[in-house]
C-alpha cells in the first residue's frame, strides 16, 4: 500500500474577530483511500477547528494543491492492452458508470489523466493492483 501526501497553507481573515485565519490545507492516502484534510487556526483568536473526509478534496484545497505544487499526468504504459481491467479498477475506485470510465480510459490512452501527485498516486496504485502498467509525468503549465 502506498503513501502519499500533499499540502499548503493558505491564509485569509478570521470571520470571528478579523484577524489572520491560517489554514494547512491538505490531501492523503490513508488506508487506501483517497482522503483530504484542514487545520485551521487563527492567530489573534481562539478560533480553531480540524475537518478530514475521504474522497475527492473540495475544489478549494483541490485547486491551491494544483496552484502550488502543479498537476501530474497519468498515461496508460502499454497502449495495446485490454481496457476491461482499466474500466473495472475506474468504475470501482471513482465509483463512475461504464460511459464515464471508458471517457475516463480513452484519456489515459491519449492525453492522460491531470490531476494532483495524490490522486495520481492514488490512481496509479489501483490501476497497477489490477496489473495495469501506468507512468506519472508531471504536467507542463
Amino acid at each position: 500500500m502506498i503513501t502519499a501526501t500533499q499540502g499548503v497553507k493558505l491564509t485569509s481573515q478570521c470571520e470571528s474577530c478579523g484577524g489572520e485565519l491560517v489554514r494547512d490545507v491538505g490531501q492523503f492516502i490513508e488506508l487506501g483511500r483517497l482522503s483530504w484534510g484542514v487545520e485551521g487556526r487563527c492567530r489573534d483568536c481562539p478560533n480553531a477547528w480540524c475537518e478530514t473526509d475521504t474522497g475527492p478534496a473540495p475544489d478549494e484545497i483541490r485547486q491551491a494543491l494544483l496552484t502550488t505544487h502543479g498537476a501530474v499526468r497519468l498515461f496508460l504504459a502499454n497502449h495495446d492492452a485490454s481496457l476491461v481491467p482499466v474500466l473495472r479498477a475506474l468504475r470501482e475506485m471513482q465509483h463512475l458508470t461504464l460511459a464515464e470510465a471508458r471517457r475516463m480510459a480513452a484519456d489515459l490512452k491519449g492525453v492522460g489523466l491531470a490531476g494532483t501527485s495524490v490522486e495520481g498516486a492514488y490512481l496509479a496504485e489501483g490501476l497497477r493492483s489490477r496489473s495495469v502498467s501506468v507512468d506519472i509525468t508531471p504536467s507542463p503549465t
